[in-house]
């Protein structure tokens, strides 16, 4: 009779689970296939972190940032990775979306280990690679502090080769360059093989006067859905938290997600693992003024090609909890 109760028990405990289940709203989120978002959003699939928080989690791998923004304007996904600086130009162009805090980390540039060059200012008359356009947000961070610090012009006393991160990755490995500009999970793995950090984006911003502690990368989704469903949006912050929370302080969550992480060696490993570490956000709103500052600092170095008609911080911009 025990027997019985007890499966009746497990029994009841499954419907119901599956129920709750059923019943979640559906997010879908459309991010880059080998980003590192997806050790996150990993995460909280494992761990029910999604339904534990009232919604369905269903990541669309994409090839590309721009096929993922594609995706999320026509309505084949609720919610995209993209940097505040992007959603604040749609904002003064009059679409309403939001950002939600993901990463502060940002690049910087490296050098091979065997480089005598000791500041940007050593880079003169050298090619730099950088990850990206002329318009890459560290680029432009990087030639306002190489002016400000060394009165350099960066652009015009180097020679850019802008290509994909993996292709900088292996031009910088090879000595094809003197120095990459690349994004930090590259940059991990370029030191883990050996380079060494010249100057890091994070160091230039403060340099500047701009908080390094902004989070630049984050979850974006649509003002309609947090106004219709705010439920969903507030459960996929408090999801991303826990997950952030648990890859803090979990060694075993790191090793089940190492096959994900493309890392070749213990040593990219552990990087990759310290600069996920290192980007977490901490808790509580933005700093607003501080986020202002960097915008003014864009709308200066990239203007209306970068931002857009943002010329100061459109309202609504930054997700507050429990809106």
């Amino acid at each position: 009779m025990t027997f019985f109760k007890s499966m009746g028990g497990a029994l009841i405990a499954t419907l119901l689970t599956t129920a709750a289940f059923a019943d979640a709203p559906i997010l879908r989120a459309a991010v880059l296939k080998f980003g590192t978002v997806n050790w996150e959003l990993n995460t909280i699939k494992q761990h029910g972190m999604d339904t534990a928080n009232g919604f369905e989690l269903e990541v669309q791998g994409m090839a590309g940032g721009s096929a993922a923004q594609v995706a999320f304007q026509g309505g084949e996904a609720d919610v995209i990775v993209s940097d505040w600086l992007w959603v604040a130009r749609q904002r003064a162009s009059g679409k309403d979306y939001v950002f939600i805090p993901y990463s502060k980390a940002v690049g910087g540039v490296m050098v091979g280990k065997d480089s005598t060059a000791q500041s940007l200012a050593d880079l003169k008359g050298m090619k730099i690679g950088i990850a990206g356009g002329p318009l890459d947000k560290s680029w432009l961070i990087l030639r306002a502090y190489a002016e400000k610090k060394f009165g350099m012009d960066l652009a015009a006393e180097t020679e850019q080769v802008f290509g994909a991160p993996p292709l900088i990755f292996k031009t910088a490995l090879s000595g094809e360059t003197a120095g990459a500009i690349n994004f930090w999970h590259f940059m991990a793995k370029m030191e883990a093989a050996g380079m060494r950090k010249l100057v890091d984006v994070a160091d230039a911003a403060n340099e500047l006067g701009l908080d390094p502690n902004t989070p630049l990368l984050g979850y974006v989704v649509k003002g309609e859905l947090l106004r219709e469903n705010p439920e969903i949006v507030n459960g996929l912050a408090a999801a991303s938290r826990a997950a952030k929370d648990l890859l803090a302080r979990d060694e075993a969550e790191w090793d089940r997600l190492r096959p994900e992480m493309n890392a070749k060696t213990d040593a990219a490993f552990e990087a990759l693992k310290a600069g996920f570490r290192a980007g977490i956000p901490a808790t509580g709103p933005i700093d607003e003024a501080a986020a202002s500052r960097m915008l003014s600092l864009m709308v200066e170095l990239g203007g209306e090609d970068l931002i857009g008609k943002a010329t100061e911080l459109p309202s609504g911009t930054f997700f507050q909890s429990g809106s």
